[in-house]
């Protein structure tokens, strides 16, 4: 690994500019931001991906593997990415910085503590719960009705058993007993907010905003109300700095923020996003799991909040991804049929790539199962579209193997940029936003609205927040909300469940099916292969 300092002096920022944590890691300075009007430089590549395996497509690899590419080829390339939350270290997938030759160093300093960013947002997140649950306690003037708070607490772990719970037992000096729950960090509004704000001034105003529950009138109470915002923003004061760490091969990282794709926004900070175009000629960054959850949520809340737009899209592609949307066995080589029928949830997203303006540079992250034949096959179904397909050889081979990506990518860079184009209108009422999100983006035929989910947009619009953008939080191994409908479901009908106010975030979170904002762990947890040897090393992740 190269010193930080070596790191940062390749993007011009001099080490008065950062906070160092050892000799690998750093976060940028408050006033070394970008400001909140400037229009950064560079060209942001938006790296996207069909819908996942259960392990993931190597999305985060490929995001590396191209910005090292992009440097081997003479460019002079940063990247934008998210932090990875311990839910799905310990659960799943074992880690969140990329694989093989394509990693964000040092990993496992990021894969667990990171700089504590994330402990922040939990620590802030729960510090409105306790201020809240404590005005309750008190009956403070602001005279809350407990059953009408739904402001719940987080915690940064897969813990399926405090997804429903009931506090306050024990008498009166323990505070009032109500329902109440955790949902894991990554999906904390306090995360979204920290991945959308630009200043102080606008994280204030945010935190603020956070509505927590409604008083015995039915009015609305906000952080604001329990004068929680100037305590919430100081827990925040390092965690808004966008981190600086490294590559396998050395390219400059801006790693902040976690939100989870398929219950937030998924994408990585507005201010690392700026940041890393500001001080490099290409930022590439990457929107969580397929285009259908944290593409368009980059697109119709991101770029809408932030006024950046991306100048390329790259969508990944895997055998083992399209071999289970056609039917089969992802763990299992099977027919090439069942390849050619999964392509066609490939052209799905193709459509929905093309539906902003983009057509999008593929790139066939390649696994040392897959053979010539289903390879070769993906690439001629990419010929017929009319799009440029690479193999992406990353894991394997670093930089080297994402030169062709790389070639691709600015080749398509240097095209007019597409100009800026969302689903739908912030007047559209909530009920179509929602309705052209589904149909447009997942394919469905109809909608389903519960009567939980009919009775918050009434109280969207008694609010006034009827103009928000839509958050769809869904399942992220189908088009649809059910997970066992895998590749191309088609005439299917979404349901809505409920639907969350995040007015502090700036977007309304629609939840559909059965998806749950705190996960639960697998059968076999990657936790159990993780230890720490005699000599203090973390293995296993």
């Amino acid at each position: 690994m190269r010193p930080i300092l070596d790191v940062a002096a390749a993007l011009d920022l001099q080490p008065k500019s950062l906070m160092c944590f050892g000799e690998y890691m750093a976060k940028l300075r408050l006033n070394f931001l970008p400001n909140k009007k400037d229009k950064p430089a560079g060209k942001i590549i938006l790296v996207s991906a069909i819908n996942p395996t259960r392990s993931g497509e190597g999305k985060t690899t490929v995001s590396i593997g191209l910005a090292q590419g992009l440097a081997r080829i003479g460019q002079h390339a940063a990247l934008a990415l998210r932090e990875p939350s311990l839910g799905p270290v310990f659960g799943v997938k074992g880690g969140g910085t990329g694989g093989g030759r394509c990693q964000l160093e040092p990993s496992t300093r990021i894969n667990m503590h990171f700089t504590g960013d994330l402990h922040a947002v939990g620590a802030a997140h729960n510090l409105l719960a306790t201020l809240l649950d404590n005005a309750i306690h008190f009956r403070s003037g602001l005279d809350l009705e407990h059953r009408q708070v739904f402001w719940r607490r987080v915690l940064d772990v897969n813990d399926r058993a405090l997804r429903q719970t009931v506090i306050g037992l024990g008498g009166r000096l323990n505070g009032v007993p109500r329902e109440a729950g955790f949902d894991i960090t990554a999906a904390s509004e306090i995360m979204a907010i920290l991945c959308l704000f630009e200043d102080l001034s606008d994280l204030k105003s945010r935190l603020g905003r956070i509505l927590v529950g409604f008083d015995r009138s039915g009015n609305p109470v906000t952080a604001q109300s329990l004068q929680a915002t100037g305590a919430m923003a100081a827990l925040l004061q390092d965690a808004i700095l966008p981190n600086l760490v490294q590559s396998t091969e050395g390219i400059p990282a801006f790693v902040h923020g976690g939100p989870f794709g398929n219950i937030a926004h998924g994408c990585s900070s507005v201010i690392a996003t700026k940041t890393a175009a500001a001080c490099a000629d290409f930022a590439v960054t990457e929107a969580g799991f397929g285009f259908d959850l944290g593409a368009e949520k980059f697109f119709d809340i991101k770029c809408r909040s932030s006024g950046l737009w991306p100048s390329v899209v790259v969508l990944v592609v895997t055998v083992r991804a399209l071999r289970i949307h056609g039917g089969g066995d992802s763990a299992h080589a099977g027919p090439i049929e069942d390849i050619e029928r999964g392509l066609a949830h490939l052209s799905h997203h193709v459509h929905s790539v093309r539906t902003f303006g983009f057509e999008p540079v593929i790139a066939i992250n390649c696994f040392a199962g897959d053979t010539k034949q289903e390879l070769t096959v993906i690439e001629k179904r990419c010929t017929k579209l009319g799009l440029n397909a690479t193999l992406f050889t990353g894991f394997a081979d670093g930089g080297h193997g994402a030169e062709a990506l790389a070639h691709a990518v600015t080749a398509a860079a240097a095209q007019p940029l597409p100009p800026a184009r969302y689903l739908y209108s912030l007047e559209t009422p909530p009920e179509e936003k929602i309705s052209v999100v589904a149909r447009t983006i997942y394919g469905a035929r109809d909608l389903e609205f519960s009567r939980t989910a009919r009775k918050d947009l009434e109280q969207i619009r008694s609010l006034g927040y009827n103009r928000l953008p839509i958050c769809i939080a869904k399942t992220h191994l189908s088009l649809s909300g059910d997970p066992a409908q895998v590749g191309n479901p088609g005439e299917f009908t979404l349901p809505i469940e409920s639907v969350r106010t995040a007015a502090g975030a700036g977007y309304l979170l629609a939840l559909t099916g059965d998806i749950v904002t705190m996960p639960g762990l697998p059968h076999d947890p990657a936790a159990n292969r993780i230890d720490l040897t005699d000599d203090g090393e973390i293995t296993g992740v």
